[in-house]
């Protein structure tokens, strides 16, 4: 009995499909049968009811799943105690990042660290969307606060950002410019859409204050939304780090500049300890301590959530 076919076989049950564990391992369907009935033969039970559309776990198959995934857990902090971090780091990992702003500055942290360890391989997937990180085969994320919803996720902020209120110089030419906040309301905005499917039609202000805004455009993108602001499409809200250039070159214009300024968080996310192997776990310490000099200064856990 190997542990990687443990490990296999945790897959299988939280994706709940030979073939979905499979596409996520890029193995072959017939190869995760094959190994997946190995393991069942080395245990001499069956883990797994198969019919002809589905699998369910048996009662055995359930209380192997409880009980191996503390033992996995477990060895894989053995192997960082014995070893003094000096493990060679293995296998596969894939990470969620939101689209946000400073998402080089994350990736460049992931590139630095895949080159002190270049034994094992990353795959980095973008998304808006809300993904269930332990069917998903997710092993670490960086979102905002309305793209997770497992209740037994840790998330730990660690990049802020002030969001203000643009449009170019066209949009304003033709629609006049706004003087006070709540003149926002006769205007065309872009609005934007949570991941749950709320439409963004209160943004969030400082000091926990709203402010209701119309619009005949709606987006789940940051980046289409930035693009449409500079269009001329409408007034957008958006990360000031995103738009900086754009106003210094004239391309976009910094509306209600005397607000007292919004922050908004992004924050590193993780399933329990208990689901990250080895790789997963040194990257996860690696990520908190780059990160931590960006926010021991920004009271972060005080700031609202952006999207």
């Amino acid at each position: 009995m190997k542990t990687e076919d443990i490990a296999l076989f945790h897959r299988i049950v939280e994706t709940g499909s030979i073939l979905e564990a499979a596409n996520l391992l890029n193995l072959p369907k017939s190869t995760v049968s094959r190994r997946l009935l190995s393991l069942e033969e080395s245990l001499n039970i069956k883990l797994f009811h198969r019919l002809s559309r589905s699998i369910h776990l048996t009662s055995a198959g359930s209380h192997f799943y409880e009980k191996t995934l503390v033992m996995l857990a477990d060895l894989d902090q053995t192997l960082a105690d014995i070893t003094d971090n000096k493990a060679e780091l293995t296998g596969h990992l894939r990470i969620l990042i939101f689209p946000v702003p400073q998402i080089m500055d994350i990736v460049s942290k992931i590139f630095a660290f895949m080159d002190a360890h270049p034994k094992f391989s990353i795959e980095i997937i973008t998304s808006t969307e809300p993904l269930d990180m332990v069917r998903n085969n997710i092993d670490i994320a960086f979102m905002v606060n309305e793209t997770f919803t497992e209740l037994d996720m840790v998330a730990k902020p660690v990049l802020s950002e002030t969001m203000c209120f643009y449009a170019s110089p066209e949009y304003l030419a033709k629609a006049g410019t706004p003087r006070c906040i709540t003149d926002i309301e006769q205007h065309n905005s872009i609005l934007f859409r949570f991941p749950n499917g709320k439409t963004f039609n209160e943004v969030p202000l400082a000091n926990n204050a709203v402010q209701a805004v119309t619009g005949n455009l709606c987006t789940n993108s940051v980046q289409l939304a930035y693009e449409a602001t500079r269009l001329g499409r409408g007034i957008g809200y958006l990360p000031q780090g995103l738009c900086n250039d754009d106003v210094a070159q004239g391309k976009l214009v910094h509306l209600f500049s005397e607000l007292p300024a919004y922050v908004g968080v992004v924050f590193l996310v993780y399933p329990s300890r208990r689901f990250l192997n080895l790789t997963a776990a040194r990257l996860l310490d690696y990520m908190l301590n780059e990160f931590s000099a960006q926010t021991e200064d920004t009271p972060l856990n005080k700031a609202k959530v952006w999207v």
